[in-house]
């Protein structure tokens, strides 16, 4: 089973044309933004969102801005991920780190440009009715604040999830399972759906962000700088904890087949007809080495 690469290049070819600043004197701000977003990857959140307007029998291209700003936010997010004060990493995507590349200062204010100019994007080019936007943009920001994608890394820098499983699965679903579940949810909320109409499709999205941190963990430890592109064993050198730290690599690894077959459910429930885009990201998800 492949990847919907023609989903990853309709957003890649959006992302390029994207431009953030009306002054020269702002152009280096700029260049670290478009630096870091542009960096390549497999697109995995935005194309999940388009993957979901297919599902659902809708035109993905009515939802290209919002995929765009849910990428622009997870690049943020990567930006201050790599910071000396956080995961203090040299290499992204198998090139430097935006702070490397441009400063400590600078990659700050782009990850703070980029999350800004999410919203703005939004809510200047995405159509639909304006209850419906609005409704989006809120389960956007909740997913990316202190009760989503910023609180999971606070419990994460400063060791405040709970002991056990639970206390794992918690800091997880927030620090990575929010952002990609709303790419999900807010593909269905923009399409005017009701909260009781989405509800296999939410399951799904949330079974699918703890899935990804599950197998990002194991091949942190298994996988080499090369094929990650970034340094590897960055989370045991930081002593975080993870998947593969509380519940061994095998562990891990039996986690991930629960957490894949109850993702699997979810959609089968969610699209009785098929979803062949969002079972090929499940499928990546789960085989991906990188």
């Amino acid at each position: 089973m492949g990847y919907p690469d023609g989903l990853r290049l309709t957003v890649d070819a959006y992302l390029e044309e994207l431009r953030f600043s009306d002054d020269a004197i702002t152009g280096g701000l700029e260049e670290a933004m478009r630096y870091s977003l542009l960096a390549g990857g497999k697109r995995i959140r935005p194309v999940l969102a388009l993957a979901t307007a297919r599902a659902i029998r809708r035109d993905e291209a009515d939802f290209l801005p919002f995929a765009a700003a849910v990428e622009l936010i997870h690049t943020y997010s990567l930006i201050h991920d790599d910071l000396p004060a956080m995961d203090d990493d040299d290499l992204r995507r198998g090139r430097p780190t935006c702070h490397v590349a441009f400063g400590e200062d600078v990659a700050i204010l782009a990850g703070d440009g980029l999350y800004a100019e999410a919203f703005r994007h939004v809510l200047e080019h995405q159509t639909g009715e304006p209850r419906d936007i609005l409704r989006a943009l809120g389960e956007l920001a909740a997913a990316t604040g202190v009760n989503g994608m910023v609180g999971g890394q606070y419990l994460d820098v400063h060791e405040a999830a709970p002991d056990g499983a639970d206390g794992l699965r918690r800091l997880h679903a927030l620090k990575t399972g929010r952002l990609i579940g709303a790419s999900v949810e807010c593909v269905l909320l923009l399409a005017g759906q009701d909260e009781a109409a989405t509800l296999h499709y939410r399951r799904y999205a949330n079974e699918l962000g703890v899935l990804f941190q599950i197998v990002d963990d194991i091949l942190d430890v298994t996988e080499s700088e090369d094929v990650l592109g970034k340094p590897q064993g960055s989370d045991e050198r930081h002593g975080k904890r993870t998947y593969v730290s509380e519940f061994g690599l095998d562990g891990a690894r039996a986690l991930a087949a629960d957490s894949v077959a109850n993702a699997r459910e979810a959609l089968a429930e969610a699209a009785p007809r098929g979803a062949s885009e969002l079972e090929q990201i499940t499928h990546f998800i789960y085989t991906r080495t990188n």
